[in-house]
């Protein structure tokens, strides 16, 4: 039981640091689960963990920018200049909650109806190793356009139109379909290319997280039922908290690193895990 507890917490740990970082979570855990086997839990347990562990992430995200999401207001001041159901809710903030859901559109409708198709066809190291490589390449070459275009970026959440979000959410899409992608690292990708700042694509990035995981860990929990063995209750609220404790530390690092830096460090780590990926299980 022990060891099972360890896993649990490198779990947390993989999912917590790899969430936020444009590197690929589920193709970290994907990969960490080759090399790290499970041996007192199902196999439906470890394929619904794995997603559901997203939730501690979640939560983290939540805490650190809850001001920012909270729709509701207590501002007397404004009370009183308006009426009704309105007077309850900030509307810069619902406008907000509004791009959120649409940037949610695609990934929803997609996985809804190919989550199983895709998960059989592209679950596997080399799909994922591709990914990696891919998406680093990506990373550089946006990075490099960037730097050269004298685009005006967007710094405000308040400049996102619908139709950004909705472009960033078929980039979103994209981390759905192929594992490896990286859903923070398809959606920052997807907002540096329609002019949003560094600072600005990951904070929507992480906005886009709340209810794009939040529905994945709770469709995957009704797919599994709420039937579980005592060790799996365990290794499941164990890497829950362990991915909320890193998460809060990661997303406070992402922030203050990508102020001065840009995002190229993280294309190169993904070519060369991929590569070592690769290579790996093209010789085995």
């Amino acid at each position: 039981m022990l060891f099972e507890i360890i896993k649990s917490v490198i779990f947390g740990l993989v999912e917590g640091i790899t969430e936020w970082l444009p590197i690929s979570s589920t193709g970290h855990l994907i990969l960490v689960e080759q090399f790290l086997k499970f041996k007192e839990v199902s196999p439906e347990f470890l394929g619904m963990f794995q997603v559901v562990i997203q939730f501690g992430a979640i939560l983290a995200v939540v805490m650190l920018y809850f001001k920012n999401i909270w729709p509701f207001t207590k501002d007397k001041n404004k009370a009183i200049k308006e009426k009704g159901i309105l007077s309850y809710f900030n509307k810069d903030i619902m406008m907000l909650w509004g791009k959120i859901l649409v940037g949610c559109i695609p990934a929803a409708i997609i996985g809804l109806l190919f989550d199983e198709v895709f998960e059989e066809l592209f679950y596997n190291p080399i799909c994922i190793a591709i990914a990696l490589i891919v998406f680093g390449i990506a990373f550089i070459v946006i990075e490099n356009w960037k730097k050269k275009s004298k685009r005006k970026t967007k710094d405000e959440n308040s400049e996102i139109t619908y139709k950004d979000a909705l472009i960033i959410g078929i980039f979103q899409l994209l981390a759905a379909i192929f594992p490896g992608t990286s859903r923070s690292g398809a959606t920052i990708i997807g907002g540096l290319l329609i002019g949003l700042s560094r600072p600005n694509a990951a904070e929507f990035t992480f906005y886009l997280a709340i209810p794009t995981m939040l529905g994945a860990s709770l469709l995957k929990l009704l797919k599994f039922g709420f039937v579980f063995s005592s060790i799996e209750i365990i290794v499941l609220l164990v890497g829950m908290l362990v991915s909320f404790l890193v998460s809060i530390a990661v997303i406070k690092f992402l922030m203050g690193y990508i102020k001065k830096h840009d995002f190229k460090v993280f294309g190169y780590y993904r070519i060369i895990l991929g590569i070592i990926v690769l290579g790996y299980f093209l010789l085995h």
